[in-house]
């Protein structure tokens, strides 16, 4: 493995088919849905929630298709390579944040009803904040897809020379076209391809490395002499990148950002059957999640294992960590015409998903929370056409974001993680406030989402003006030696500094407010909610807590948990009383006083059964 090719290498006609067969079943399978959608559904909320008639399984790859976009394909291989198999910790950051959706989040959303997050917002903290929490939706997702649309096509425009302007418009059009057309379900169905398609290629890649390595045990051998194999590393140091706190931690809540309150999530979970099958999809996209990881950190680990001697961005063939995938399969790949047009299917399907699901969600929420209440008379089949008009028009806004996105100095890793962590982590922090903490107030909810934006704001913007160095993220070494007779000069320390697009190299030791910049960026969500609930806490019962008894059933988790156990329990006793009447009656021997005690059984049962209604039914605008 001491050396590799000698020229650039690029892509031929049949790469380019396989990668057009792609997208040509995507636009297929999104226009089917479309016309078998309009025979069924006649109503704006079926379009943008399938008809809240949705099976677990596709729910669960769709969730898993969003998030696991091009921004992972690149991005995570390279992590591996760079910090090693400790970026595993992340399965398990993810798993914790789906048991918290699936048991505290979910339940609440699905049982209000409701399409829009935003909505719960307005129920328990009034109009301005769902207007604040629509607005911080729309902007964060704008930028989100800006970067998982312009980064992949900069990336291999860069390694492959294919056009970047025939990238972002392939991808952008035809995603706003089958969501234009189909809405949720044609997402979901295109979303189930795409992840098998991203599963497909990240497999053929690790099998391929690994055979041409020398086998599992040679790549083992050669990434624990290199260090890679590093699950031991609980540092507690907040500015190494990756430890198993960052990633448990901190990952868990830029997940649970993403999972718990997203409205591109939340639409998604809320299209199934019920709320049973809606944990279930979880749990299938949780299964995802761990698949898509581990298969893209191994490729990581593979590609340390054949670059063994000769690391790519060290010796100057790439000039950024998030081409060494593409330089990877272009390399292991050139012999065999079609492979890397599967890597290039493999990277578009994730941007195609997420992408797709931006725009359904923007939608959704421009729909119900800026313009519904000022349509109330207008008809259904107007506010479909209303609703397609919208995914059009933020389609065209994600590719004109996409362009903008140029500006943004982030590898697409680290620059999609922290605009989530920064944007959604304090609206995290109001929804766990207002579904779990009784007392919080209007006054500390809007001070609380003040104070996280301007913490979470300085931290981004003070780790982009000064990045840490890699020696202080914990960058594990790589070598050049096996690599200077095929580049021509010899690999020095000068190439050390070359800048990149994730990690410009700075000084190790830059002390005092710089050193707090050097934080982990999986940390910046995890400040931003807990600021969010700290000084909405203080400012609430500072200025008079709300009192349970004014808030509305069904806003606060505890009261679901609490009714269930009292249905559960009047159940239970229903059922004891039927099966042994003289135990409960204890009255066998008298039968006036059993018939006089069943009476009153059944005047006290009449108004439970009464108060046990689905919250779906709920008032929605007139809640505190």
């Amino acid at each position: 493995m001491e050396e590799h090719f000698d020229s650039k290498p690029g892509f031929v006609l049949a790469d380019y088919t396989v990668f057009a067969a792609m997208l040509s079943v995507s636009m297929a399978i999104g226009l089917f849905q479309a016309l078998k959608k309009q025979r069924r559904d006649a109503t704006a909320e079926a379009f943008f929630t399938g008809g809240r008639s949705m099976p677990a399984v596709p729910v669960g790859l769709s969730l898993c298709a969003s998030f696991m976009s091009a921004v992972q394909v690149l991005g995570v291989p390279s992590e591996g390579f760079r910090f090693g198999f400790k970026f595993l910790y992340m399965c398990l950051g993810q798993s914790i944040n789906s048991l918290l959706t699936a048991y505290l989040f979910l339940p609440v959303f699905f049982r209000l009803g409701i399409t829009s997050t935003n909505q719960y917002l307005k129920m328990r903290f009034g109009r301005g904040m769902q207007l604040l929490g629509s607005v911080q939706f729309l902007l964060a997702t704008l930028l989100y897809t800006g970067i998982v649309i312009y980064a992949p096509a900069l990336i291999l425009n860069q390694a492959t020379g294919l056009n970047i302007w025939v990238s972002l418009f392939s991808t952008g059009i035809i995603c706003t076209m089958y969501t234009t057309m189909g809405g949720m379900r044609a997402v979901i169905w295109t979303d189930v391809f795409q992840i098998v398609v991203m599963l497909s290629g990240f497999v053929a890649i690790f099998i391929h490395g690994t055979i041409l390595v020398g086998g599992p045990a040679q790549v083992l051998e050669i990434a624990n002499n290199g260090s890679r194999i590093n699950f031991n590393d609980f540092d507690f140091d907040p500015r190494k990148r990756y430890t198993f706190w960052s990633l448990t931690v901190g990952g868990s809540l830029v997940w649970l950002s993403m999972y718990g309150v997203n409205q591109a999530q939340v639409q998604r979970y809320i299209s199934c059957r019920s709320e049973k099958e809606g944990q279930w999809a979880l749990f299938v996209n949780q299964v995802g999640l761990c698949l898509i990881v581990s298969s893209a950190a191994t490729c990581g680990i593979v590609m340390f294992a054949y670059y063994n001697f000769c690391d790519p961005l060290k010796s100057g063939r790439i000039s950024a960590p998030d081409l060494y995938m593409p330089f990877f399969v272009l390399d292991i790949f050139s012999n065999h015409p079609g492979f890397p047009g599967l890597f290039l299917a493999c990277a578009y399907s994730g941007t195609l998903s997420t992408a797709s699901t931006s725009i359904n969600a923007m939608a959704a929420v421009t729909m119900e929370d800026l313009l519904r209440p000022h349509l109330l008379h207008m008809t259904q089949k107007k506010l479909i056409l209303l609703s397609k008009g919208l995914s059009f028009l933020y389609g065209a806004g994600c590719i004109t974001v996409a362009a903008l996105s140029s500006f943004l100095d982030w590898g697409v890793l680290q620059g999609s993680f922290t605009v989530m962590g920064v944007v959604s982590g304090p609206v995290l922090g109001v929804f766990i406030l207002g579904m779990f903490v009784p007392a919080t107030n209007r006054l500390g909810a809007y001070s609380g989402i003040l104070v996280g934006f301007c913490v979470s704001l300085w931290l981004a913007v003070g780790s982009t003006l000064h990045p840490p160095s890699e020696e202080t993220m914990g960058v594990l070494p790589s070598f050049t030696e096996g690599c200077s007779s095929a580049n021509g000069t010899t690999s020095n320390s000068s190439n050390l500094d070359e800048l990149s697009i994730l990690t410009p190299l700075r000084p190790k030791d830059q002390g005092g407010l710089l050193n707090f910049y050097s934080m982990s960026y999986l940390y910046f969500g995890a400040m931003a909610t807990s600021s969010v609930i700290l000084v909405g806490l203080i400012v609430s019962y500072a200025t008079g807590p709300t009192k349970r008894s004014q808030i509305k059933e069904g806003l606060l988790w505890w009261d679901l948990n609490k009714k269930k156990m009292e249905i559960s329990s009047e159940n239970t006793t229903n059922m004891i009383s039927r099966m042994f009447p003289c135990f409960v009656q204890n009255a066998c021997w008298d039968t006036q006083q059993m018939a006089v005690g069943h009476i009153r059984n059944n005047q006290d049962k009449l108004p439970d059964n009464q108060r046990a209604v689905p919250l779906k039914n709920l008032p929605r605008d007139d809640v505190l």
